[in-house]
């Protein structure tokens, strides 16, 4: 696997992981993860480049070993999309896949919902309705968690998260940042998504809301569903494997 790093649409310095050879699949991850501990850390890149693909995958800022300003002029609205969009531009990729995990699907569906992006197969983890048209009320949580930080005890519903944040080295500066570049998505707009798409999902994962009526909005799409919760399901080989299969026989 290589690291490379590339200036994003406004010059911050962004982390590009790049697994295998074949078609290109850019692969992003979720909220305060990285494309380490999403994809790399539990093998996901290895299955899936296993089908013949090249695995991109990106560290969205502030996250991983992307750069994280402070300046809020770096964090218009929808600037992952436009950090994606970027990333798409300066590889001159015209044919390719695209997919995600949580915040990472979150980002693709707004990507192609809105003609962003036009990737031929969009793979969908972790998401569900909820999560794209009620995202106010999942961001306010992380703002609590961002603002209340050394305050949250154990035994308080929001402690793992702080917990989790802590152990990734997460810059609470630019993280708060960043919660407020991200909108709730029309679901009708989810009618636009005309590519095959896969969504898939813990079977004990209810974070985002359903992801099975996100399937069903969707005009092609495929649900599956492996086991674990939220967090618990990108831990596990069926996730990857998940993916490489899908992707197997899109091919």
């Amino acid at each position: 696997m290589n690291t490379e790093f590339f200036d994003s649409f406004d010059g911050t310095r962004l982390a590009l992981h790049r697994h295998g050879a074949g078609r290109p699949f850019v692969l992003l991850h979720g909220l305060f993860s990285s494309a380490q501990m999403n994809w790399i850390k539990w093998g996901h890149h290895e299955a899936i480049a296993e089908q013949g693909v090249e695995v991109l995958m990106l560290d969205f800022r502030v996250h991983g070993e992307s750069e994280a300003p402070h300046d809020p002029e770096k964090y218009p609205t929808n600037v992952l999309v436009r950090d994606v969009a970027a990333l798409i531009d300066h590889l001159g990729l015209e044919d390719y896949d695209l997919g995600g995990f949580s915040l990472g699907a979150r980002t693709s569906l707004h990507a192609t919902a809105h003609g962003v992006l036009a990737p031929r197969h969009l793979v969908v983890g972790g998401m569900g309705t909820a999560g794209l048209g009620e995202w106010h009320r999942r961001a306010a949580k992380f703002r609590r968690v961002i603002d209340k930080f050394d305050e949250i005890p154990r035994g308080d519903p929001d402690y793992f998260s702080m917990q989790f944040l802590k152990s990734q080295g997460v810059d609470r500066v630019a993280a708060r940042l960043l919660l407020d570049t991200m909108p709730d998505l029309d679901l009708a707009l989810l009618g636009n998504i005309a590519m095959p798409t896969l969504v898939v999902c813990g079977d004990e994962d209810r974070d985002n809301g359903s992801a099975e009526e996100l399937a069903a909005l969707l005009p092609d799409a495929d649900f599956v569903e492996v086991p674990g919760t939220h967090m618990g399901s990108v831990t596990k080989p069926d996730l990857g494997q998940a993916i490489a299969k899908w992707l197997g026989k899109t091919a």
